[in-house]
């Protein structure tokens, strides 16, 4: 189960489909760096409470296991000067410790297991930001240029010299469109986060690094 409430409104899940129907693609990623920046923020908060309690326990652990042992020794070194009574008074007290070495370890594997959660959804938090953030400023370019180009058209598509009929503007409108379509495209298909260097690539990028340390290790 998740350790910590999400606050966000806009998550990856849903990211792809407000995106479809937004009107402003990159102040909608915005808000999602912003939100996504927050539960970071609190979550490792989150983290740093349960790591702090989770080394409490594991002190409480070693001093119980500590007096369980010492009790256990007194308890033998009674027996072997023949105090029974004082062996019986020390092997209490080592039950008693070492029961609660026992329910301290059992506190202590659940935090174990809390720890290791919220670990887990800081980083999956912290990928999703960078996925997100690094795609932001190419996306926001992309829209900028868009807009500036359709404002260009819409300031001169009308213009055209010697009075001749012309289909320009409608090209233009055209144009607009099938740019606006694949900008949108594009940006819906953030959700896949791709890493920008395919498998054959990155093969190709290793096979001639392996080529290039064969060639010093030979001149060497």
């Amino acid at each position: 189960m998740n350790m910590f409430k999400r606050i966000r409104d806009i998550t990856v899940a849903t990211l792809n489909e407000k995106l479809e129907q937004s009107q402003d693609p990159v102040r909608l990623i915005d808000q999602f760096l912003l939100d996504t920046r927050q539960e970071i923020t609190e979550a490792e908060k989150l983290y740093s409470n349960i790591a702090q309690h989770t080394r409490q326990l594991h002190q409480h652990v070693e001093k119980a296991s500590s007096m369980r042992k010492k009790r256990e020794e007194q308890a033998m070194l009674a027996l072997k000067a023949e105090e029974e009574d004082l062996a019986r008074m020390a092997l209490q007290e080592k039950v008693m410790y070492e029961e609660k070495e026992n329910q301290y370890n059992d506190l202590l594997e659940k935090n174990k297991e809390a720890l290791s959660e919220i670990e887990y959804q800081l980083n999956t938090l912290k990928s999703e930001y960078q996925a997100v953030y690094s795609k932001r400023e190419y996306y926001y370019a992309r829209m900028e240029t868009l807009r500036l180009q359709q404002q260009m058209n819409r300031r001169f598509g009308g213009t055209m010299p010697n009075n001749q009929p012309s289909f320009g503007r409608l090209e233009d409108r055209i144009s607009d469109w099938e740019m606006e379509a694949k900008a949108m495209r594009d940006v819906r298909q953030m959700d896949h986060y791709p890493s920008g260097t395919s498998s054959t690539a990155l093969d190709e990028e290793l096979e001639r690094l392996r080529r290039k340390l064969d060639d010093e290790r030979k001149e060497g």
